[in-house]
């Protein structure tokens, strides 16, 4: 790759991972549907700016059925799930648990669509889970605000939310291979967003407005699901597949260096499970041949995803 490629990259990784420090403070203000809706907003408002700007064509209507279930399980549900989480879990740990979604996506691909275990897909399934596992259970909530009931309940949503990626990534590969990434991604937002706003709206309203938690809102929107889209698939467009899909082993990485400049505490065991969980995404990537690996849009990596 060359450099700017690999600049692009580790830009793309690093804001995959802050994304989940950035729905921590957001948090702090707004209820979880709340934040969803003003990531989508914002994401939206961006891309349909790129859309017109750009003259990309929206997806073709007689997909509407699959874009809605892609729509859902690729942002309106993890979107609101992950907020629900990090209200209890460090944004660190939230960025290492939603690194499983490959996993999900393998496991769910064998399950549902008869795809094999190749090479070290087992291995890897098993070092990611061992790794997760580690990292969760290295962090302690003794002294602290969270009850270790609440925590464990965040992470359950939080994998709930990286598992969603995983039914999406399968769908989409499934359904929507070939289309315009730009406008699948708007489109994806925009639906999502149609879903999201009545949950908002009729649930619990936000009691006060801080400036950071807005401003985190707004980043997120713009940067996570907006900007973060454009430059992974202006990267597909320049280098291979099997190499853009090396941005899922920076993400929990990036997690716990965003966490370490907000002061989250990091237990030692959580840099050994956070690597362990790398060793097994290396292990996944390598189910198939280079040659054989495709990204088809709309699929969020890391949160990250690629997501959040």
């Amino acid at each position: 790759m060359k450099l700017r490629d690999v600049v692009q990259l580790l830009v793309l990784s690093a804001i995959w991972g802050a994304s989940f420090l950035l729905i921590s403070i957001s948090v702090g203000s707004f209820p979880p549907a709340w934040v969803a809706m003003l990531r989508l907003f914002f994401g939206a408002m961006f891309l349909w700016a790129v859309m017109f700007a750009k003259g990309r064509k929206l997806p073709p209507f007689r997909l509407i059925v699959v874009l809605l279930l892609v729509a859902l399980f690729n942002n309106a549900i993890p979107f609101i799930l992950f907020p629900m989480g990090e209200r209890f879990v460090p944004s660190n740990i939230a960025a290492v648990v939603n690194a499983t979604t490959p996993i999900w996506a393998l496991i769910l691909g064998m399950t549902f669509v008869g795809k094999k275990a190749e090479g070290g897909a087992i291995p890897g399934i098993v070092l990611g889970f061992i790794g997760v596992v580690l990292v969760v259970f290295s962090h302690g909530t003794s002294g602290a605000a969270v009850s270790r009931h609440d925590y464990l309940a965040g992470i359950a949503y939080i994998a709930l939310a990286s598992a969603a990626y995983a039914i999406a990534a399968v769908l989409a590969k499934a359904k929507l291979a070939g289309l315009d990434p730009i406008g699948l991604a708007t489109t994806q937002l925009s639906l999502a967003l149609l879903m999201v706003t009545p949950v908002a709206l009729f649930g619990p309203h936000p009691t006060a407005f801080h400036a950071a938690s807005l401003a985190a809102a707004i980043t997120l929107g713009v940067l996570g699901s907006g900007l973060a889209y454009l430059l992974f698939y202006t990267l597909l467009d320049r280098v291979s597949p099997t190499r853009v899909v090396s941005v899922t082993y920076f993400g929990p990485v990036w997690g716990l260096f965003w966490g370490k400049l907000a002061h989250e505490s990091i237990a030692p065991a959580a840099y050994v499970g956070v690597a362990i969980v790398i060793a097994g995404l290396v292990l996944l990537s390598r189910t198939s041949s280079p040659a054989k690996q495709k990204v088809h849009a709309p699929v969020k990596l890391s949160e990250a995803a690629a997501c959040e």
